[in-house]
């Protein structure tokens, strides 16, 4: 099984808008690209919500069927490790292997020794095509490296055989993330992870390497341009030199994760791809529930009534909803609209604020971060917004699919 050329992952939160997101990849399919759909959902996600693995197989499915989609598409176990994998394993047929945990743990001697012993035949000058630096690889180089990321790769290892075993080989994609390490993998350093991925003997078809910067919930890119564009570049020729030099899968490629709603990222990607023909994996989540909350609130006074109180219930409920985001919202409370004034919105007003347009004056990233972690709340209000989603079937579809295509897919794998 071999993933295509680009993808993008889709989570979707209650499990009603995959056939709106599937409109948006046909719409990329009619104009020339085939971007295949990957249903991504994490362990703290379903254990928030409560809802299981097998929900997004039948979602996926229904959504394939329903819609005619003739191309492949994935069901992401995403963020999973042994602990929490065995839920998972007959769903899913695309692995997310989260090593975040292990990530700077130090490997013990006998296998530091062996993984320098191993790199060794490629210490001195290393020149990695597309790359004009030339990076020095001495065995204190790899040792670092070694210490750094060899037990997460090793971890990585035993998660990947532990769903080989049951899956058999061939029946699935594995990733490995590492984004969640402190600093940005250097070319080099990205280089040695893929060769210890390769001596682990997993076929990594997509890698999530750490970008310079802030990838934040549901809002744009918060970093320098050149310096991402810089990385981004350099991490899709080492991908590409490994494939050759370690064979691993030819459809290994980069993985963005928190990658929706970076708008600002799109245009540089989207040339880099060009200049390199290198394939992508992007990987989003929250912003298809944001855009059921904004098709909620459009739907009627009793829609705004509920999108209201979603936020409303939010405000004093804000340290519990970020405390499991906390690396990756960053809201300015002070600056929270409070609920005297919420209360007066009508319902153009709301979603003004709330949907990412920043070409809106009235656009606020702070309610729209605090938003993006509240689904939970919407979760607990169980039928009340079951049925106000229902209710808003065709307002909130519509949000979801032009969200997705026009401010996603088609900048980034269109280029229009």
């Amino acid at each position: 099984m071999l993933i295509e050329k680009y993808s993008i992952g889709i989570g979707d939160r209650f499990g009603k808008e995959g056939l709106a997101q599937l409109g948006a990849i046909q719409q990329a399919e009619r104009a020339g690209v085939v971007v295949a759909p990957v249903w991504n959902k994490s362990f703290r996600e379903h254990s928030l919500i409560g809802t299981r693995p097998d929900d997004v197989r039948v979602e996926a499915d229904d959504a394939v069927r329903r819609s005619g989609w003739r191309h492949g598409y994935y069901v992401d176990a995403d963020h999973i490790g042994l602990p929490n994998v065995d839920g998972f394993l007959a769903a899913s047929d695309f692995y997310t292997l989260d090593v975040a945990d292990f990530i700077g743990q130090p490997p013990d001697d006998a296998a530091l020794g062996a993984f320098v012993r191993d790199m060794a035949p490629f210490r001195g000058a290393l020149k990695i095509p597309g790359i004009d630096a030339v990076f020095e690889v001495t065995d204190a180089v790899l040792e670092k490296i070694g210490r750094s990321y060899l037990v997460a790769v090793l971890e990585a290892g035993r998660t990947y055989r532990h769903v080989l075993a049951a899956k058999g080989a061939g029946h699935f994609v594995a990733e490995v993330s590492t984004d969640e390490a402190m600093d940005p993998q250097l070319p080099f350093e990205l280089f040695f992870i893929l060769a210890a991925l390769a001596r682990e003997k997993i076929p990594v078809q997509t890698i999530a390497p750490k970008f310079s910067g802030k990838f934040l919930k549901g809002i744009d890119y918060v970093g320098d341009l050149k310096v991402f564009a810089r990385e981004f570049e350099a991490d899709l020729a080492v991908v590409k030199h490994a494939i050759d030099v370690f064979g691993l899968p030819s459809s290994l490629k980069v993985s963005v994760h928190t990658g929706s709603d970076k708008f600002s990222l799109y245009p540089i990607m989207r040339r880099a791809l060009q200049n390199q023909d290198a394939g992508l994996h992007l990987k989003t989540a929250g912003t298809t529930w944001l855009e059921e909350v904004i098709g909620v609130a459009l739907s009627g006074p009793s829609g705004l009534a509920i999108a209201k109180k979603i936020y409303l219930q939010a405000l004093p409920r804000f340290d519990e909803l970020c405390k499991p985001y906390a690396t990756v919202v960053e809201i300015d409370r002070a600056k929270l609209p409070q609920p005297a004034a919420v209360e007066k919105w009508s319902a153009q007003d709301f979603v003004a604020r709330l949907r990412h347009d920043q070409s809106q004056p009235a656009y606020d990233l702070n309610l729209r971060q605090l938003v993006h972690v509240a689904f939970r709340l919407a979760a607990e209000m169980g039928a009340e917004w079951t049925e106000a989603l229902s209710a808003a079937r065709e307002t909130a579809g519509r949000c979801v699919q032009e969200n997705l295509f026009d401010r996603h897919i088609r900048p980034l794998f269109l280029g229009t």
